[in-house]
C-alpha cells in the first residue's frame, strides 16, 4: 500500500486542511499520515480562529513519521509560519523526501494574503525548490509571478515566471474565473494545457486541498505528472457532481464519492 503524507493545517469542519487530505489519500486507497502544523476553528461559513503549532512539534511529527513509515509522496498546504517551513525544509532535505506536491495557499478568495512576507520568501526560495509541483490558483501565480492574470497568455507569461524563478514545475489552476475551469500544467520548460468545465455547484469549501492530496496520491501510483492532474482532476469533477449540501456557507465536497 503506498503510504501519503499530508502537512497542513487542520479544520475542524472536515473540509479542507488534513481532513480533507486524509479522506482524499483514503478513497484513493493509500494510507494516510499528517503533521498538523495549525488547528483552526472554522466551518463552511468562516475561519474564527487559528493556533499555530510550533515549529519544535512539527519537526518531530516529521521525525517520528520519518524515522518508522516513510512516505511514498508528499502534500503540504498551508504553511504560513517562516520558522515552522525553515523546519519542514530541513526535514525534508534530511530524509531525502521524494514526490513532494506543494500546494501554495497564500490568498483568500477575497485577494487577503495569507502568509507573512518572510514566510512567503522561504516557502518560495527553499521549498518550491524540493517540489514536484506547486499548485497555485490564479491570485496565488500573480503574487509569485508579479503579474495580472486576466487571460491564458498571461497565465503562460505567469506559468513561465513561475517555473524559471522558483526552478519547479507549475499548475496554474484557471478555476478564478479565467478559462472556465481549464488548468495549465507548466513541466519542463513545456505548456501543458488541460481542460476542465465548470460545475454549478456552489460548495466548494476545500477544493484545493483536495486537489493536491489527489494529484499526490496519482504521483505514488506512478503516473506521470499530466496523467495525474487529469486523474485529480477528474476526481474533483466527480465530488462537485455529487452535490453534497452541509452547513450554512460554501460547503464541502462529497470526497467519498466513486472514483
Amino acid at each position: 500500500m503506498k503510504k501519503i503524507l499530508t502537512i497542513a493545517g487542520s479544520d475542524c469542519s472536515g473540509g479542507a486542511g488534513i481532513q480533507a487530505d486524509i479522506k482524499t489519500i483514503t478513497v484513493h486507497k493509500m494510507y494516510a499520515m499528517s503533521v498538523i502544523t495549525a488547528l483552526t476553528a472554522q466551518n463552511t461559513t468562516g475561519v474564527f480562529d487559528i493556533e499555530e503549532a510550533s515549529p519544535t512539534l512539527v519537526g518531530q511529527q516529521l521525525d517520528a513519521i520519518f524515522n518508522d513509515i516513510v512516505p511514498d509522496a508528499i502534500k503540504i498546504g498551508m504553511v504560513s509560519n517562516s520558522k515552522i517551513i525553515e523546519v519542514i525544509v530541513e526535514k525534508l532535505i534530511q530524509y531525502n523526501a521524494k514526490n513532494i506536491v506543494v500546494d501554495p495557499v497564500m490568498v483568500a478568495t477575497s485577494g487577503s494574503k495569507l502568509i507573512f512576507d518572510d514566510a512567503l520568501d522561504i516557502l518560495s526560495n527553499k521549498l518550491f525548490k524540493l517540489a514536484t509541483l506547486i499548485t497555485p490558483n490564479i491570485l496565488e501565480a500573480q503574487i509569485l509571478a508579479n503579474i495580472n492574470i486576466v487571460n491564458s497568455d498571461d497565465m503562460l507569461k505567469a506559468a513561465k515566471i513561475i517555473y524559471h524563478k522558483y526552478h519547479c514545475n507549475v499548475l496554474i489552476k484557471g478555476g478564478h474565473s479565467i478559462l472556465d475551469a481549464t488548468d495549465l500544467l507548466y513541466e519542463n520548460n513545456k505548456a501543458i494545457w488541460i481542460q476542465g468545465k465548470r460545475i454549478a455547484n456552489s460548495n466548494t469549501h476545500g477544493t484545493g486541498c483536495t486537489l493536491s492530496s489527489a494529484i499526490t496520491c496519482q504521483i505514488a501510483a506512478g503516473n506521470n505528472l499530466e496523467e495525474s492532474v487529469i486523474k485529480a482532476k477528474d476526481y474533483i469533477s466527480k465530488c462537485l457532481k455529487a452535490n453534497l449540501d452541509l452547513g450554512k456557507g460554501s460547503g464541502p465536497l462529497n470526497h467519498m464519492c466513486d472514483i
